[in-house]
């Protein structure tokens, strides 16, 4: 090979090393989001897009009936992320893995649109893993993107949609905005109480284009519980176990609250352990996805 030959070798080289760069580069700017509640759509899975920001996560002192573990923390997200605009459904579920995670109750009827329930954390999370290849398969989703659970944080962030209210609707919550049962809370008109889940996107959405980000069903969140709510910058805590349970064990945090309770329960700051292991028909999930 002569001097010319191999010189016109490596220019050729990068410029095909360049144009694949442009290439990704493009096709990254064309999936992030450009505004809060834009929405695309991946194999079946309705999305939202959150813009990167700074919010205060938890509940100030005299937000009503707030509970232990919510003291405020500012978080700053540098990266924007798509989440899911409804709970996965039992019919993604079916669509993307098969048979369903656990049984239908009285209270969590079969159907296509309804959450899908009795699903514990692994169980949740390797829906995560089957939909990122399946989204990277069918060239939906860019290589250095995945489907995941949300962080605590970012749960919040969403639920949010830039309030700092008690709840996406101001500083009360009545039953026609969420399905709980029970008592409306702070003082909110009462409405109808299903004592089920209801199918998702059959109450009114926040800001962002979110349903159900308040009742309905619980949502698995990716972090370990911690007694302090996480701060900072891109807090994650997957991999960073909290304070173990009275039996030596450690839970996942979960969030939103559900048909089984009160108002209260269902603020944008509230926050609840369960064990991983474990499953129940109220606690289900909702997607997010997110760069590597």
């Amino acid at each position: 090979m002569t001097r010319r030959s191999a010189l016109r070798g490596a220019l050729v080289g990068a410029a095909v090393a360049a144009a694949r760069s442009l290439f990704a580069q493009g096709t990254l700017g064309r999936f992030r989001g450009t505004r809060a509640g834009e929405e695309r759509e991946i194999d079946g899975v309705k999305l939202c897009w959150c813009p990167p920001g700074r919010f205060v996560m938890g509940s100030p002192p005299g937000e009503a009936e707030r509970r232990p573990g919510e003291d405020q923390s500012e978080v700053t997200l540098t990266r924007g992320f798509w989440i899911a605009k409804y709970e996965t459904t039992q019919g993604q579920w079916t669509r993307i893995v098969g048979q369903l995670p656990g049984q239908v109750t009285a209270e969590l009827p079969p159907g296509d649109d309804f959450p899908v329930g009795n699903v514990n954390f692994a169980e949740a999370e390797a829906f995560c893993e089957r939909l990122t290849r399946v989204g990277r398969r069918s060239g939906a989703l860019p290589q250095d993107w995945e489907f995941r659970l949300p962080t605590e944080a970012q749960w919040e962030y969403a639920c949010r949609a830039d309030t700092a209210t008690a709840t996406s609707f101001g500083n009360s919550l009545s039953s026609s905005q969420a399905n709980f049962k029970g008592k409306p809370y702070n003082g909110a008109e009462p409405g109808p109480s299903l004592n089920r889940a209801a199918r998702v996107g059959s109450y009114p959405p926040n800001a962002w284009g979110l349903h159900d980000m308040h009742g309905n069903s619980y949502e698995w969140c990716r972090d370990w519980f911690h007694s302090r709510l996480p701060g900072g910058t891109d807090p994650d805590l997957h991999a960073v176990r909290g304070a173990p349970n009275p039996d030596g064990t450690f839970s996942r945090v979960r969030r939103g609250g559900c048909w089984a309770d009160d108002g209260w329960a269902c603020r944008s700051a509230f926050r609840l352990r369960f064990p991983p292991e474990q499953r129940y028909d109220h606690i289900g999930f909702r997607v997010v996805a997110a760069q590597q």
